[in-house]
């Protein structure tokens, strides 16, 4: 008898409650908690991302998982590029943004949890992070470039936020009708995408 051995890794699409609700801090970094980043860790490298928060996977944990690609270094980059783009990919455990420059860009932005759809979004160039690591390390350092928008678009997730709720009018009006569709198509799969893996 043939067996298949495919195990199938399940992500949370925009409309799932899980993905609306505030997370809970991590108390404790236990055996559950480490098998969950690994966990993390593969879905974030099977479905091509650069970050994943625990909300998407299902799991209401303020635990996130960045995977952000050492060539995005800024021209002149900032603390925390020099120290965290080496050490990719990292788990950040019960991460927060302690301050925001004031100085904003405007990037086109995706999602794990809204495939296929892009739209402009406005952040700070720059923030300061605080954060474990999976392995008990207190970080706190100021991110820029790609590594500080996607930090900020990550822990967006643990406080029930979705970069479409930061999208400007203009630009809610020109993906609302993909929006629309995503909810439909997302009630009949159970808010979930799935891919198969060996």
């Amino acid at each position: 008898m043939i067996f298949n051995s495919k195990r199938q890794i399940t992500l949370r699409t925009l409309g799932d409650k899980v993905l609306a609700g505030t997370a809970a801090p991590i108390l404790n970094v236990d055996a559950d908690i480490v098998r969950l980043a690994r966990e993390m860790i593969e879905a974030t490298v099977v479905f091509n991302g650069i970050g994943l928060a625990a909300p998407q996977y299902g799991i209401s944990k303020r635990m996130v998982v960045l995977d952000v690609p050492a060539e995005s270094m800024s021209e002149v980059p900032t603390p925390g590029e020099e120290q965290l783009l080496p050490r990719m990919p990292l788990v950040l455990i019960n991460p927060e943004i302690l301050s925001y420059s004031t100085n904003t860009s405007i990037h086109d932005e995706g999602c794990l949890s809204v495939p296929d759809i892009y739209a402009p979004v406005e952040r700070p160039e720059k923030v300061v992070l605080r954060s474990m690591t999976l392995d008990g390390d207190m970080i706190e350092c100021e991110c820029g470039g790609l590594l500080g928008r996607c930090i900020q678009h990550e822990l967006d997730h643990l406080d029930g936020k979705c970069f479409t709720d930061r999208l400007s009018p203009e630009a809610a009006r020109e993906v609302a009708g993909e929006i629309k569709r995503l909810l439909r198509y997302g009630e009949k799969k159970s808010f979930m995408r799935t891919k198969s893996v060996k």
